[in-house]
């Protein structure tokens, strides 16, 4: 890949073009961020030369310089050859205009949540300001956590993961935030550590990959956690412990949702006497559910 053909390259112009043609011929597989090889050329591109991701037109023609192009090319190997998720190699995921520091020791955040909290969660939070109390349950990188607590301006805030590497993480991001007094990273299997603890919501992203869907994973997925992605044969297992256990968890009126992606179908045949509520969001239909403590097994 690193040959004198790179010399050639001179503009940004020509390296997005030659990233992209190289991520064709590769056949790489997207979804940590982006959707397709442009998208992808185009932030790991800038993003390498410290220059702002959703500004591209002004940098077209500018030249780069020779360390440049070294880290350029040093990136540009990383995501070929070993199909490294481009946000690993930046240490950077976007959640609409969050920007969180992700390494591997946590799956990169791509969660549907985002859209429902941008809008505060409604219809089915009525009053955000009225939350006193939320939990990210398998917060991984908190930032479920961190969103909730824009979202949700009066409310204190959880953030669950069993892994304490991912807490690290985690930690890192809710204090670049600044959010340490509202947002509280907690070492746990699910509820353990949290006895007793009630929340007027409770979002959650946890593993849910089948057995049959983790053996046939791209190898740019293979480089996440497998502890934040496999659940078991059908996928479910981590979600049949969070529905028997969180109704105990939730306030009176509160509210449970849970990302599965794209594992309908299983949820609905798992547990046909719950009273599901499918979600919807304007890039997705059906990838989480939500059920009110009132519709969960005592």
């Amino acid at each position: 890949m690193i040959d004198s053909t790179t010399d050639e390259l001179h503009t940004v112009r020509d390296w997005l073009r030659w990233t992209v043609s190289r991520f064709n011929e590769a056949g790489l597989c997207y979804g940590h961020g982006t959707e397709n090889a442009w998208d992808e050329a185009v932030w790991l591109v800038l993003a390498t030369l410290h220059l702002p991701r959703d500004t591209l037109d002004p940098w077209l023609d500018a030249h780069l310089t020779k360390p440049e192009r070294l880290a350029l090319l040093s990136n540009l190997q990383q995501r070929v050859v070993h199909r490294l998720p481009t946000a690993y190699l930046l240490q950077e995921a976007w959640l609409g205009e969050f920007r969180f520091y992700v390494d591997q020791r946590v799956i990169v955040p791509r969660s549907y949540f985002a859209e429902l909290l941008e809008d505060g969660f409604a219809p089915w939070i009525g009053d955000p300001e009225a939350v006193a109390s939320a939990l990210d349950l398998c917060t991984g990188s908190g930032c479920l956590a961190i969103l909730m607590a824009h979202a949700f301006p009066n409310a204190s805030v959880d953030a669950i993961d069993i892994s304490p590497d991912a807490l690290v993480v985690a930690s890192r991001n809710i204090a670049e935030y600044q959010l340490e007094d509202r947002v509280r990273a907690i070492e746990s299997d699910l509820f353990a550590a949290v006895p007793g603890k009630r929340y007027d919501l409770i979002v959650c992203n946890p593993p849910y990959v089948t057995a049959d869907a983790m053996a046939a994973l791209p190898p740019e997925y293979r480089h996440e956690p497998v502890l934040a992605l496999a659940a078991g044969a059908d996928g479910l297992d981590v979600v049949r412990r969070i529905l028997a256990a969180a109704r105990a968890h939730l306030n009176p009126g509160g509210v449970l949702a849970i990302e599965v992606g794209h594992n309908q179908e299983l949820v609905t045949a798992a547990f046909p006497d719950l009273p599901l509520v499918w979600l919807d969001t304007a890039h997705a239909e059906g990838k989480i559910f939500l059920v009110t403590r009132e519709d969960l097994p005592a």
